[in-house]
């Protein structure tokens, strides 16, 4: 039997569940896996298919990210996870009191202010220089080839699109935003579903990127495009800012759950939340995956753990906290003291005193990759840079113009950071990648798509399928349209505000790929909110 039956109950369905043997790539976009999937079969290894995908998935995507993206990535190669940080700092121009002068009580979320330097063409090329075995040419040759000749919309990027556009046409006004239009709405609209939308200048970009091993990006002529629009409107990132720039190697942190560890990325990135919403549930028992019992205590434990990473995370440099400290039995044991019969209103820990797009990517040879990108909100800070197809991300909103907060604005600090990679191993050997993107969501998606996988035995299509909740804020919880309606009231009698959402768009999107370390069998699940595919060989 395969060793990947601990995992799994030997009579569930595993009706959609992807297996295979070479390769595979995980998308919410089929074209973008179908991309990765393609470096594959050239040759290329389990890194290269992730960059092809992410790059392509700036053009068959964009309503989720651009080349402007930042990026994180967990890649296990040769017995040993590599961690990677490519989200950038905040210009080394700006301050608390700047953005005030400009009239701002906090921080904006659209235009040239929230621009903090872009990270993912950097992944790219670090990733493919450190791990890759095919030129970096060649890898984002079917992310150019999309936006030179064009594809048809997919019916969920149409949905987002156009309902970007919509609320684009309100909070986009004058010049500044003029090239998003002419990219994204041109002829005064948004491409429909099925349409072919192509994008010359992001093509040209892109292969720019391709070239210079990004070099053109932070310190060639693309940079000095990019800095010259946000100089133009009076924006803060500087052609210095860009040039400066390198992303970190950083040692991926874990927590223990059931015999497995589970691995994120460390803050800034908010992958800590999930790790500590973990520990705690890990004290508990969960007999029955559709039990009011069950999901109250996974939502009492988020909402402990997600106040504290509200509470504390901000960039590494920074933290108050003990990260060693916080993924501590301690630390777990105090918060799930307090999770009782009802909801809790959360209050932060008392210190002891001293929009996103995710893709999973494997091979033959036991690579894996966990990786994921994001402008931010959707389409990002709104900014396009003329010429090129660079849509520009927003990191900076979730900065504070308040000294005191600790995520308060600084130049050269990163903020906190909602995208994050997972990754799950057991006894030292991997298990595979998987993600949820989603913002605030994210963190809560890996949490239960792992707790179904751990606890109640569902294989990765049926883990990521399942009817999810969302914390929002005090008790106020979200639940997905089709979560069961006896489990809803049964937690209304507990003390929870239960909202039932009207559509599944705000509960994330996931890709799981699972490796059985005896065959070398790949097992994938993709997410069903979007228009996900797993590619595989």
């Amino acid at each position: 039997m395969m060793k990947l039956d601990y995992l799994y109950h030997p009579y569930q369905s595993v009706r959609n569940t992807v297996f295979a043997k070479r390769g595979m790539v995980a998308s919410s976009q089929p074209l973008a896996a179908q991309a990765g999937l393609e470096i594959l079969q050239k040759g290329g290894n389990a890194i290269d298919a992730a960059i092809a995908t992410a790059a392509t998935l700036t053009v068959v995507e964009p309503t989720s990210n651009g080349i402007g993206s930042d990026a994180f990535a967990l890649v296990w190669t040769k017995g040993k996870l590599h961690g990677l940080n490519a989200s950038g700092p905040a210009p080394q121009s700006i301050s608390i009191e700047a953005v005030k002068r400009k009239g701002h009580e906090k921080m904006p979320a659209y235009g040239v202010i929230p621009i903090t330097v872009p990270g993912a063409p950097s992944a790219w090329a670090v990733l493919s220089e450190k791990f890759g075995r095919l030129p970096l040419t060649e890898v984002l040759a079917p992310a150019i080839r999309y936006a030179e000749e064009g594809f048809p919309l997919t019916p969920v990027l149409g949905k987002n699109w156009k309902l970007a556009f919509r609320r684009f046409q309100t909070s986009f006004k004058g010049d500044m935003f003029r090239p998003w239009f002419d990219t994204f709405a041109p002829n005064g609209r948004v491409p429909e579903i099925g349409e072919v939308w192509k994008s010359p200048d992001h093509a040209a970009a892109l292969r720019e990127i391709a070239e210079t091993k990004a070099e053109s990006f932070y310190r060639g002529r693309l940079a000095e495009k990019i800095s010259g629009y946000v100089q133009k409107w009076g924006g803060f990132l500087e052609q210095e800012d860009l040039a400066a720039y390198h992303p970190e190697w950083v040692e991926p942190i874990s927590t223990r759950y059931r015999g497995f560890d589970v691995w994120e990325i460390p803050p800034n990135g908010q992958g800590l939340v999930a790790l500590m919403a973990l520990s705690i549930a890990r004290g508990f028992d969960f007999r029955e995956k559709d039990s009011a019992d069950t999901y109250h205590k996974q939502i009492e434990a988020m909402k402990l753990a997600f106040t504290d990473g509200k509470t504390f995370i901000t960039d590494a440099g920074e933290m108050k906290a003990d990260i060693t400290h916080l993924l501590s039995e301690d630390y777990a044991h105090t918060r799930r003291k307090l999770i009782g019969e009802t909801a809790l209103a959360p209050k932060p820990y008392d210190l002891p005193k001293s929009g996103t797009v995710y893709l999973a990517a494997a091979d033959g040879d036991g690579n894996m990759v966990s990786y994921i990108q994001s402008n931010y909100m959707g389409f990002g800070s709104g900014i396009v840079v003329p010429g090129t197809g660079i849509a520009l991300q927003n990191r900076g909103h979730d900065f504070s113009l308040d000294e005191a907060h600790v995520n308060a604005l600084k130049a050269g600090k990163k903020t906190y950071h909602t995208i994050i990679p997972g990754f799950l191993t057991k006894d030292g050997e991997a298990v595979g990648p998987f993600g949820v993107m989603g913002g605030y969501m994210q963190p809560q998606g890996h949490v239960q798509v792992l707790m179904n996988t751990i606890d109640f035995h569902l294989h990765p299509q049926q883990a990521l399928d399942a009817p999810r909740w969302q914390w929002l804020e005090g008790k106020k919880v979200l639940v997905e349209p089709n979560f069961p309606n006896h489990l809803v009231q049964a937690l209304i009698q507990k003390g929870h505000d239960i909202r039932v959402a009207a559509d599944t768009g705000s509960f994330g999107r996931g890709e799981i790929i699972w490796r059985d370390s005896g065959t070398g069998v790949l097992m994938g699940g993709t997410e069903s909110r979007a228009d996900g595919t797993v590619a595989a060989w």
